[in-house]
């Protein structure tokens, strides 16, 4: 499945001016149930320690996580880093044209070398894990870039079916992924080896969540590898299914799930 080159010709389109990444971004709000869950932790946090001022967000893709806590957090200070320099220079130059600099920067960083000792009081890091090979350095570095009583928010598959792998011949629907998810009890265990003393981790992409991401992500995306022109009709498509996955990711947030196929996971320093 070919789902990175989409991702750029969407990314390319969108870059052409600030008001086209603007809705991109508030597209990628809607239609990803992760942004859903990703939004409540961070207000969740951010009530919790409402001291929080210096912010990473590791692995910082499009910019998104980095826009949303612009707007959202006015006292906190982003920093966003990802091994693709393409996507960081289209993301530093969105921020520029709007005389953002004094509250975001950003940067080139591969996070198995990325290290900044005791400087961020939160780092945000969304489905990047499931794409490093050597998590456990990463989670050192982390740790590592953490100032005490810092948090760690990550966000990445599980091991139940998370890259809609269900078999031991199944390939990953997400073919940049180098594992096929993490198990909730065993990341926890990285992480305190790592040297975090609190973790927390949950289920996301439960029943509901899984549903919906059928319907708005999966099927769309099949739809488009098989036919280019289908990327015409994906307005009616959405705006015939799109009410569907609404309810259905209001649910997936709303809900404790014994299971899913996605974690959302706190450590604390």
């Amino acid at each position: 499945m070919q789902y990175d080159p989409i991702k750029t010709v969407l990314g390319k389109f969108f870059n052409r001016t600030p008001q086209r990444r603007k809705v991109f971004y508030a597209l990628l709000d809607l239609l990803l149930l992760r942004a859903w869950h990703i939004h409540k932790a961070l207000k969740t946090i951010a009530t919790e320690n409402p001291e929080i001022k210096m912010v990473l967000d590791a692995g910082a893709g499009f910019g998104q996580y980095a826009y949303y806590m612009f707007r959202k957090f006015k006292s906190w200070q982003i920093h966003g880093v990802d091994i693709n320099p393409d996507q960081i220079g289209d993301v530093q130059q969105f921020f520029a044209n709007m005389n953002a600099s004094d509250r975001t920067s950003f940067g080139v960083a591969n996070l198995e070398e990325f290290k900044d000792p005791e400087r961020f009081d939160l780092i945000l890091c969304v489905d990047v894990m499931e794409h490093i090979p050597d998590d456990n350095r990463v989670f050192r570095n982390f740790f590592d870039s953490l100032k005490p009583g810092g948090t760690l928010l990550i966000s990445t598959p599980s091991d139940q079916g998370g890259s809609d792998v269900h078999d031991e011949e199944d390939s990953s629907f997400i073919e940049e992924h180098v594992r096929d998810g993490y198990n909730l009890t065993e990341i926890q265990k990285q992480l305190k080896k790592a040297g975090f003393t609190k973790t927390n981790a949950r289920y996301s992409y439960g029943k509901p969540g899984h549903i919906s991401w059928l319907i708005s992500m999966k099927y769309p995306i099949i739809l488009i590898n098989r036919s280019k022109w289908f990327f015409l009709v994906l307005p009616i498509y959405y705006l015939i299914f799109y009410p569907v996955a609404f309810v259905l990711n209001v649910l997936d947030v709303h809900l404790q799930h014994r299971t899913g196929t996605g974690l959302i996971v706190m450590a604390g320093k």
